[in-house]
């Protein structure tokens, strides 16, 4: 099981992980809805298409924009 954890809490587990470029992706279902909290930025990689950005929130701690996701990723990154 592959596990992300951010200010000594997990925030995410799978046995369904894909790593690109160095980064894992996890299935959403996977990351826990208690750390997210929205973001309004973006960012655009010619490959994959346009991101979308959560920011985490531990114990009153914020990481900002620390998880990434694409709605509509491009064909090559499907």
């Amino acid at each position: 099981m592959t596990t992300a954890t951010w200010n000594g809490t997990v925030v995410a587990e799978s046995d369904d992980v894909v790593v690109v470029e160095g980064n894992a992706y996890f299935p959403r279902e996977s990351v826990r809805e208690d750390v997210l909290r929205p973001s309004a930025t973006h960012t655009t990689c010619p490959w994959k298409g346009r991101a979308s950005y959560f920011s985490l929130e531990v114990d009153g701690r914020t990481n900002p924009d620390a998880a990434w996701y694409y709605p509509e990723p491009e064909d090559a990154a499907r």
